[in-house]
C-alpha cells in the first residue's frame, strides 16, 4: 500500500510585539503631531509663560501620582489659567513620552491580540 503525503498544515504567523518603547522614536511622532486636545493622564506638566517673562511649572504627572483626581485637577488647572488670562503670554503642555507608549501599546495588544 503507498504511503499518502502528509498534509502540511498552514503556518501560523506568530505574534510580534511591538516595540514602542524607543523614547527618540515616540518624541519625533510626537513632535509631527497636531495637538489641541492632551488628556490630561498623558502630560508630565504644564509651563505658564507670563508676559513679564515669568514662567511657573504645574507638574501635573506628579500630582496625578500623589493621587489627585484627574478630572479635578484638570478643572482647578483650567480655572486658574481663565483666572491668570491677561498676564499669561502662552502655555506650554509637555506630554509624558512614556505615558504615550504605555497607553498606545496597550491599545496596539489588545488590537492585535487575536491576530
Amino acid at each position: 500500500m503507498a504511503e499518502q503525503p502528509k498534509q502540511q498544515q498552514p503556518k501560523r504567523r506568530r505574534s510580534r510585539r511591538l516595540n514602542l518603547n524607543k523614547k527618540k522614536q515616540w518624541e519625533s511622532i510626537l513632535k509631527g503631531i497636531d495637538k489641541d486636545e492632551v488628556p490630561i493622564e498623558l502630560l508630565d506638566y504644564i509651563s505658564v509663560n507670563l508676559k513679564d517673562g515669568t514662567s511657573v511649572n504645574i507638574y501635573v504627572k506628579e500630582l496625578l501620582d500623589e493621587g489627585t483626581e484627574a478630572s479635578v485637577l484638570e478643572h482647578e488647572i483650567q480655572e486658574r489659567l481663565d483666572a491668570l488670562d491677561d498676564i499669561i503670554k502662552d502655555v506650554d503642555f509637555y506630554i509624558s513620552v512614556p505615558a504615550v507608549s504605555k497607553t498606545v501599546q496597550t491599545v496596539t495588544d489588545d488590537i492585535l491580540k487575536n491576530l
